[in-house]
């Protein structure tokens, strides 16, 4: 199956017009509404954690295919432009859900992970995405499991990339998670382990060693 079916593949969960609006989207995007197309997939990451997880690459596919029909990049704008205010309200949107906000994390360092300027990643999207990651560092999200997940998942995907364009970033991010591992109580055991688990992954330059593959899988499993 192509690169496009896949990403129709994905698209199932929506309404049948919906999924014809973005099936347009992903071959002939100069023939739909491409802010509306931006802001249908935006809408369903922030409550669809699945979804959100796969929406980088849908959304690569459709800046691909406008850029070879019409050469123009309105659908990355729109999106941008959506992501942006999403990312000014973000601390609301962490108090109003707490899975719309790690779904908004994981959209967002999807994009980063995905969109890509002359093979780099996109400087605009570099410190929104630091902010988010050192948000879920902080004292009270250490203390939510879930926060902690979606912060090492992050890291474990887009982590490498983020420390090239800036390592004193990444740097003060280590060591809020450091102190957050050694000093902070009430962390739960799954959250003190997926702690250590990435900081000993990023001492290994950004690698898993087979021993401790073994190690976390084991403690994660028993």
């Amino acid at each position: 199956m192509g690169e496009t079916g896949k990403e129709e593949y994905k698209i199932q969960s929506f309404d049948i017009e919906t999924q014809k609006l973005l099936k347009t989207a992903l071959k002939d995007p100069s023939n739909v509404d491409l802010d509306k197309v931006a802001n249908v997939i935006v809408d369903q990451s922030l409550k669809d954690s699945v979804f959100s997880k796969e929406a980088g690459r849908i959304c690569y596919t459709i800046i691909q295919a406008e850029s070879k029909q019409v050469g123009q990049s309105i659908f990355r704008r729109s999106l941008l432009n959506r992501l942006q205010q999403e990312y000014k309200d973000r601390e609301d949107l962490r108090n109003r859900s707490l899975q719309a906000w790690i779904c908004y994390v994981t959209f967002i360092c999807n994009i980063f992970d995905y969109l890509k300027v002359n093979n780099m990643p996109m400087m605009a999207l570099v410190n929104p995405v630091y902010d988010c990651l050192f948000r879920l560092a902080q004292h009270d999200s250490l203390q939510k499991e879930e926060e902690v997940d979606c912060l090492v998942l992050q890291l474990h995907r887009i982590g490498e990339q983020l420390e090239k364009m800036n390592s004193q970033r990444m740097d003060e991010l280590f060591s809020l998670l450091r102190d957050g591992f050694l000093l902070q109580e009430g962390l739960s055991s799954l959250s003190q382990l997926l702690l250590l688990e990435i900081i000993e992954f990023r001492a290994a330059d950004w690698k898993m060693t087979d021993a401790a593959q073994k190690y976390y899988y084991s403690e994660v499993t028993d």
